[in-house]
């Protein structure tokens, strides 16, 4: 099953080479990420959610570090 967009909390690769965490959508049109290793201090947003490529879905990534 593949999602259409992604979703808060997974790790995503923007248009720009960037990885990030979406930590927030707001009203459903602009999506809020930040560096996955650098908490909440630098954020950046997008309007174009279908620009995001999802590298790892939260629900993934919690299960591996559960798993660890």
């Amino acid at each position: 099953m593949i999602r259409a967009r992604a979703e808060v909390g997974d790790l995503v690769e923007d248009r720009d080479g960037h990885q990030a965490i979406v930590t927030d959508i707001k009203h459903g049109k602009t999506w809020v990420l930040r560096p996955p290793s650098d908490g909440t201090t630098t954020q950046w947003e997008t309007d174009d959610p279908d620009s995001l490529h999802v590298l790892e879905t939260r629900a993934s990534r919690l299960s591996r570090e559960r798993s660890a």
